[in-house]
């Protein structure tokens, strides 16, 4: 079982609902194996993963790095070169001038900052004050992900103007429709995340049930043996899917999961 966790597992922004809990525990004490599959940085997880009661690995940052949940360490991570963002952000910027930019690091017990972002980043939910003031100093390490901000954009529109351009240099996504893409190595997505789990787990691709709501999750929906989009889900995620639950607010993850277990 794979799952996000914004929208999809998660019945509010914060929380899990105890019927949802109570089909986790049960999935679990089947020894079926319970992945959160999330945009989310590893530093995100753990409080997700407490309310679920999962201690086990999680596909993050939209694919890009493993995160062992339990032992509270990144199993590995794909990152993008400095280098690299920054002539990316030069041909952003020749096309769709306004944006700014933040990054998700992997942190080293040197440096454990994770998140840093341009001075003038909007951030599209709650985070701390930014860190870096500057695009050299923001663009300047290796990164999971580079987080391109357009507040007065849909991540539809970004997508559309800056997608083209893009192709074949990075993997682009989005989690919110709030004016913010994501862009990671090419080829890393939840898909190439959970594939990884599965070999590790012996699991086979056509045994996988995984839940998604946003555009993030259309790989993972397509390459699992079955994919549940959430009612409330984006287009994309509804096309994607081989089966569309009740939305996240209404439990739809238990729903599907209560037939087995």
């Amino acid at each position: 079982m794979a799952s996000d966790v914004d929208g999809t597992l998660l019945a509010d922004h914060s929380s899990i609902s105890e019927r949802t809990r109570a089909v986790v525990r049960r999935v679990l004490a089947a020894g079926v194996p319970f992945i959160l599959a999330t945009g989310r940085p590893p530093r995100w997880v753990p409080g997700v993963a407490a309310q679920a009661g999962i201690d086990g690995l999680a596909v993050c940052a939209n694919g890009a790095a493993l995160y062992d949940i339990g032992r509270d360490e990144i199993v590995w991570a794909r990152t993008l070169d400095p280098v690299l963002m920054h002539d990316i952000a030069m041909e952003i910027d020749s096309a769709l001038p306004g944006c700014t930019y933040a990054v998700e690091r992997v942190g080293t017990g040197f440096d454990d900052t994770t998140f840093v972002a341009e001075q003038s980043y909007v951030h599209p939910w709650p985070e701390g004050p930014n860190v870096g003031l500057t695009r050299a100093e923001t663009l300047g390490k290796p990164a999971m992900k580079l987080l391109v901000g357009n507040p007065d954009m849909t991540g539809d529109a970004m997508a559309e103007a800056i997608g083209p351009l893009l192709e074949g240099q990075v993997d682009l996504t989005y989690s919110t429709n709030n004016g913010l893409i994501e862009l990671a190595v090419p080829g890393v997505t939840k898909a190439s995340g959970l594939a990884d789990v599965a070999e590790r787990f012996g699991v086979a691709q056509s045994e996988v049930i995984a839940f998604g709501d946003m555009h993030n999750d259309v790989e993972m929906l397509r390459w699992a043996g079955h994919g549940v989009a959430m009612a409330n889900a984006h287009q994309s995620a509804l096309d994607a899917a081989d089966e569309v639950t009740a939305p996240h607010h209404e439990d739809g993850v238990a729903l599907v999961l209560e037939r087995w277990f």
